[in-house]
């Protein structure tokens, strides 16, 4: 077969709901029972199922002519060493392309929606069947690349975790995080819910959403018109945003330090102390993190990486 490239494409695949059911309930038909019985529609699982599966044939039958393939289901990437010239596509929901992001160290990456009618995609904005041309544009460096700014916790015990959306720092169960926090010369010690830090593609999520809220309670307190919702930020800005969730003033914790810029002559330092149950997670994904428990330290800054996403 004459491929354009003998550089390998790496096609990332996720598992269905009816597939999540079947390794939960073992059988196809014990889960079409579990589902049935609760008085839901088993027949959209198969459906979703079906689809996704058509699009995973379609997907490797047209990359297979352009060039090598490898499949890897989303649950190995972490686990998995990205060759410098690969080309990524990634079959799936935007969530499952911020996954993938992270374990990228410059390689391209290609979203394919497997379900228009089911997902939105903004990260996803091709089909499967606009790979046949859109693989050679790629291939000879004719498509828009947009970069994507990551977040970074580093932690003094040695190890790093990146954020494409943003980073949860706190407790692993609904109970109060316990730690120090530092930032441009000012520090605290505090109690909270945890810190949130975005990045501007993640802005839109779960820091809208904070910062929503925080304006509607700040509206019905002074009686004064609520404001429009906080618009995002550029996904290449050179700095990222940290949010305190929940912080509580006492007489061991202060809460003036609840909100602001994250830039690379001003990181976030947070110091545990928390016992047990400390975590820092990224893009939502509790699965995906790293402990931090008393005596760790983390830093939180711009990472010098950053994805690349075909558009």
């Amino acid at each position: 077969m004459d491929r354009l490239t003998e550089n390998k494409i790496v096609l990332i695949t996720r598992r269905t709901r009816l597939n999540e059911l079947i390794a939960r309930f073992n059988t196809l038909e014990q889960a079409r029972f579990y589902i049935e019985h609760l008085g839901a529609d088993f027949a959209d699982y198969q459906a979703e199922d079906e689809g996704y599966r058509a699009a995973v044939r379609t997907t490797e039958r047209v990359l297979g002519r352009l060039a090598r393939v490898q499949a890897l289901e989303r649950t190995f990437v972490p686990n998995f060493i990205f060759g410098p010239r690969d080309t990524v596509v990634v079959l799936g929901q935007d969530g499952l392309v911020a996954n993938v992001l992270k374990y990228l160290d410059g390689q391209v990456l290609i979203g394919v929606n497997p379900d228009p009618a089911r997902i939105e995609g903004v990260l996803v904005p091709f089909l499967p069947a606009d790979l046949d041309t859109l693989v050679p544009a790629v291939f000879a460096e004719r498509r828009p690349i947009r970069r994507v700014t990551m977040a970074e916790a580093r932690l003094n015990t040695g190890e790093t975790l990146y954020g494409v959306n943003d980073l949860f720092i706190g407790p692993r169960s609904h109970t109060s995080a316990r730690y120090r926090i530092g930032i441009g010369g000012r520090e605290e010690s505090q109690s909270s819910s945890g810190i949130i830090v975005s990045t501007g593609l993640g802005s839109t999520g779960w820091l809208r959403s904070i910062l929503t809220g925080a304006q509607a309670i700040n509206s019905a307190l002074t009686k004064r018109r609520r404001p429009p919702p906080p618009q995002s930020f550029a996904w290449d800005a050179d700095y990222l945003y940290f949010s305190v969730r929940e912080p509580w003033p006492s007489r061991t914790s202060a809460a003036e330090i609840a909100f602001g810029q994250v830039t690379a002559t001003a990181p976030l330092i947070v110091e545990s102390q928390m016992p047990e149950g400390g975590v820092i997670f990224s893009d939502g994904i509790e699965s995906d993190f790293v402990r931090f428990n008393a005596g760790a330290c983390a830093t939180i800054r711009v990472a010098d990486k950053q994805g690349r996403l075909v558009t």
